[in-house]
């Protein structure tokens, strides 16, 4: 927990800096393909800072995450063959058995899987690769990343901006059941998309 906590509070310290909403974008863009982190832990650290500029910060999470989204399937589609090896043995969540159950996902729902994991804890990235791998229609794949994505950022920048103050208080007196809560539901979204979808 403590790891946990430090590594919060350094979050929280982008949110102090000029630099919070590039670090922002930056971080959507590179979890979107390849990093663990969500850019959700960023966003509510700026928008409890400065509450003022939240749907700003929730405009540039959605154009990171979906750029990043692209970047994905550019991953998928062109360099697949090349990087499959690296992406199961050391990214979280890439698999060889869940990429199979993806495409069958792809195969019968195709714009719902790509909404479901850009709204919900499914891990997304998974989704942007698996698109591009399996050839997902490119403007199918992005109206999906662009409504999933921006509803999710933008609804936690809302109610951040809504109840700003009192939700600081209530992540720093609840960090730990929080972080714990969190770590279910992003564990959750993983069997969810390997063992029931």
């Amino acid at each position: 927990m403590r790891l946990i906590r430090s590594l919060y509070d350094w979050v929280l310290h982008w949110a102090e800096t000029p630099y919070g909403g590039p670090a922002l974008f930056l971080l959507a863009l590179i979890e979107s393909s390849v990093f663990p982190v969500p850019p959700d832990v960023l966003l509510i650290a700026l928008c409890i800072s400065l509450p003022t500029r939240a749907l700003r910060f929730a405009m540039l999470a959605s154009l990171g995450s979906v750029l990043g989204g692209l970047l994905g399937y550019g991953i998928g589609w062109g360099a697949w063959p090349l990087v499959n090896d690296f992406f199961f043995h050391y990214i979280p969540g890439f698999t060889p058995q869940l990429f199979a159950r993806v495409q069958e996902l792809f195969a019968e729902y195709g714009f719902w899987v790509v909404f479901t994991a850009g709204f919900t804890p499914i891990p997304y990235k998974v989704i942007t690769i698996g698109s591009g791998v399996f050839q997902v229609n490119l403007l199918v794949f992005l109206v999906a990343s662009l409504v999933s994505r921006s509803l999710r950022f933008f609804l936690v920048a809302w109610l951040l901006k809504r109840y700003g103050p009192g939700m600081r208080e209530f992540i720093d007196r609840y960090f730990n059941l929080l972080t714990i809560f969190f770590l279910v539901l992003l564990l959750g979204g993983f069997l969810l998309l390997q063992y029931v979808l």
